[in-house]
Parts: structure tokens; sequence; C-alpha cells
């Protein structure tokens, strides 16, 4: 049960990146209640890679984010099998 809620938590954090991303393709998206409630949510992780520099106009730190986010995912979940092997 724990590892599914921990795998849903996960994916909709993704799924909420990675909108927030497209949202820079439509004219004042950000200034939508979605947009702001997006930037909340997704702005501070997002900001941990800025210092990536945008290669011909192209921002790939959003992708090296959703890569990071996805090792963090498998990381605690390896941790979490460990822990409840130890305790079982």
């Amino acid at each position: 049960m724990l590892f599914v809620l921990i795998n849903y938590l996960f994916y909709g954090y993704s799924l909420a990146i990675v909108i927030y991303v497209f949202m820079s393709w439509f004219p004042g998206a950000y200034q939508s209640t979605l947009g702001r409630w997006l930037r909340q949510i997704c702005e501070p992780y997002l900001q941990l890679f800025n210092f990536i520099p945008p290669i011909m106009g192209l921002s790939f730190a959003p992708w090296v984010a959703l890569i990071a986010l996805r090792f963090i995912h498998i990381g605690l979940l390896f941790v979490l099998e460990m822990l409840l092997r130890i305790v079982m």
C-alpha cells in the first residue's frame, strides 16, 4: 500500500512538471489559476536545475529534473524495501 502511494505521488509530481513546462507554449498560461498553482509546486524543485545552460534556446533543465526525480523515486523505493526486509 505504501509503495503504491509513493508511486502515485511521484507520478503525479512528474506529470505536474511536464504540464508546467508545456504551459510555456501558451501565452498567459502561467497567469491562470492552474499556472499559479503549478508554479508554487514545481518551481522550487526546478530552480535546483537552473545551473544547466540552455542549448540553442532550449532548456534541458526540466528533463534533467525529471530524470533526477526518477532516480530519487527508485532510490526511495529501494531503501523502503530494504527497511521492510530488515523489519520482517
